[in-house]
């Protein structure tokens, strides 16, 4: 190569690098944004996915996008981190949109519903069928935007003092559970109450209340649960496969970089799966530990199954009734659901019900 051309070359090279550097610097700035969970230390799990949303935004960034999680009372209350997003007190949170049913029954919809979807579907609704365009639709209301990040499966029914095997065993009992289910519940003859979680063991022990729900057998092993109430019912039909959202200030979401929100999305995609699989690791052998410790499994019966599933689609009606944001989400997941379920009976019921049958044949 000549000398001059050699040269040409270089000048080229420095110049494109120069261009090159600085934007790549502004397409990766320092941002440190704080996240407030409504989950207690304790419950590692479910804490623990906003650490690792944490983790892997800082990991698929160098350290240069850092959310420090704080957990239920650090900042604020852990039922008030969605007020403290949408009002930019810190930019996000790890919540449970159901807890918010008090402003707008719909945002239950989008966690869990009664007789709703189970994880699998809220998953398949959420990412393919137009559950995130309708969810998102409505939280921008709420100044916020949502990503799928954790779910439980489903859950349990809860621990009652006393057997349930009737629907008339339902009627004046006490039972700690609220939102949605509790509406439900109270058509068939409970008394929701309104409990904190740290509130739950000492009104269990007294007698205050008669039965409580909560997660499932890893989380209520740790609440202590089985020490003060002895049966412990299935299924927890009121939330078939609950999504636990990181919802980000919408304003704070639309001035990252975009492709600080596509690794925002996908950390939150990644601790979806992560705590579904962590749960169902956790479980069994916490169930495992509780019954051979006294606690009695019973299931609902189909009569009480029956009873609370025409309680459930007459609250829809009447909600849906008053409600256009609340009977455009219902509708469509009703219509999403009924379609998973032609699905399921088909393969995946009756695959998984054989496999459960021969593992009880051994």
């Amino acid at each position: 190569m000549k000398r001059r051309d050699f040269l040409k070359v270089s000048a080229a090279g420095a110049a494109a690098t120069a261009v090159a550097s600085p934007a790549i610097a502004q397409s990766s700035p320092e941002v440190k944004w704080r996240l407030t969970s409504s989950f207690p230390k304790s419950l590692d799990t479910i804490y623990g996915g906003a650490e690792q949303l944490s983790k892997y935004v800082a990991e698929m960034t160098d350290n240069k996008f850092q959310i420090q999680v704080f957990a239920a009372g650090e900042v604020v209350p852990g039922l008030q981190a969605l007020d403290a997003t949408s009002n930019g007190t810190v930019e996000m949170c790890h919540t449970v949109s159901y807890y918010y049913v008090g402003k707008d029954p719909t945002f239950a919809i989008y966690a869990s519903v009664p007789f709703g979807l189970n994880a699998r579907m809220q998953n398949s609704w959420w990412y393919q069928g137009g559950g995130e365009q309708l969810g998102n639709d409505f939280f921008k209301k709420y100044g916020v935007v949502a990503h799928p990040c954790g779910n439980t499966g489903t859950q349990m029914g809860g621990w009652f003092r006393k057997e349930i095997k009737a629907v008339s065993d339902l009627q004046g009992l006490k039972m700690r559970i609220g939102g949605i289910a509790g509406q439900v519940l109270a058509k068939v003859g409970v008394v929701p109450q309104q409990l904190a979680g740290g509130d739950i063991y000492p009104s269990l022990e007294k007698g205050t209340i008669d039965a409580a729900e909560w997660v499932g057998p890893y989380d209520d092993e740790k609440l202590g649960f089985q020490k003060v109430a002895k049966y412990y019912y299935y299924p927890g039909f009121w939330e078939g496969g609950p999504t636990v959202h990181a919802f980000t200030n919408l304003e704070k979401f639309n001035a990252l970089p975009k492709n600080y929100q596509a690794i925002l999305a996908n950390a939150a995609a990644h601790t979806n799966s992560w705590m579904a699989a962590r749960y169902d690791m956790q479980n069994p052998q916490a169930l495992k530990r509780l019954v051979a410790g006294g606690t009695q499994l019973r299931p609902f019966s189909n009569d009480i199954l029956d009873a609370c599933l025409k309680a459930t689609n007459e609250l829809w009606a009447e909600i849906s009734g008053k409600n256009a944001d609340f009977k455009k989400s219902i509708d469509a997941m009703q219509a999403y659901r009924s379609d998973q379920y032609l699905w399921w009976q088909v393969a995946e019921y009756t695959n998984d019900s054989f496999m459960i049958r021969s593992r009880t044949r051994g």
